[in-house]
């Protein structure tokens, strides 16, 4: 028998059950340093750490959510240098594009509220650099940066926010490590739309970054 695989335990590429699970397999597998303190840098209402004993140091620029910190992840003043193992982040996804607020309450579900019109070149990406400046700065050497990213369609073309995110990455100095597709059921689909020109996305990604050169663990 050979003994040297036997704690062998991959993690796929695809992933299709929840995110809090899959958070807590990616912190069993990727970390080379102990993950804690652990900052959630978009916690919001701290949803990927239901059932979690993790101590995590919650941040939100929403003080409703009684965050940690209340604070914008892009400045994050008063966090020290080098200080947490892990950052994760879970940026806007789309922009403000729900009308029926009363009814559908878009904004609020899925935190439609950062401008991604012409002036932003149709996309949320301006949103990363100045967060992975700050990512970079308080993660530890070897920390780990997990950030939850999905494409998404504006003005009739599809923005493909992961590239931007890895290319981002890559240019603030993190190693881009891993990429795992996360399923849903079924892709959301709206009564408001009578043709469709794309496909329904059904799809995130999760990116694992490390701060430092290497994605192989010791």
């Amino acid at each position: 028998m050979d003994t040297a695989n036997m704690h062998y335990a991959p993690i796929s590429s695809v992933w299709e059950a929840g995110d809090p699970e899959l958070i807590e397999r990616m912190l069993d597998f990727y970390p080379t340093i102990p993950p804690e303190p652990i900052l959630d840098s978009t916690y919001n209402a701290g949803r990927f750490w239901k059932g979690s004993n993790r101590p995590v140091v919650s941040m939100d620029i929403d003080p409703q959510y009684k965050p940690d910190i209340v604070g914008d992840n892009r400045k994050m003043d008063g966090v020290a240098d080098t200080s947490f193992g892990v950052v994760v982040y879970d940026p806007p996804h789309v922009g403000p594009q729900g009308r029926d607020k009363s009814r559908k309450r878009f904004d609020v579900d899925f935190g439609a509220t950062m401008q991604c019109g012409k002036d932003e070149d149709w996309t949320l990406s301006y949103l990363y650099p100045p967060f992975l400046a700050q990512a970079k700065r308080v993660l530890k050497p070897e920390g780990l940066l997990l950030a939850k990213i999905t494409d998404m369609v504006n003005n009739h073309r599809s923005r493909w926010a992961h590239c931007d995110f890895m290319r981002m990455a890559d240019e603030a100095g993190f190693t881009v490590c891993d990429l795992i597709v996360k399923v849903r059921n079924g892709p959301m689909v709206s009564d408001k739309w009578r043709t469709a020109h794309h496909a329904r996305k059904r799809h995130c990604f999760w990116i694992i970054c490390r701060n430092g050169n290497s994605c192989e663990r010791g």
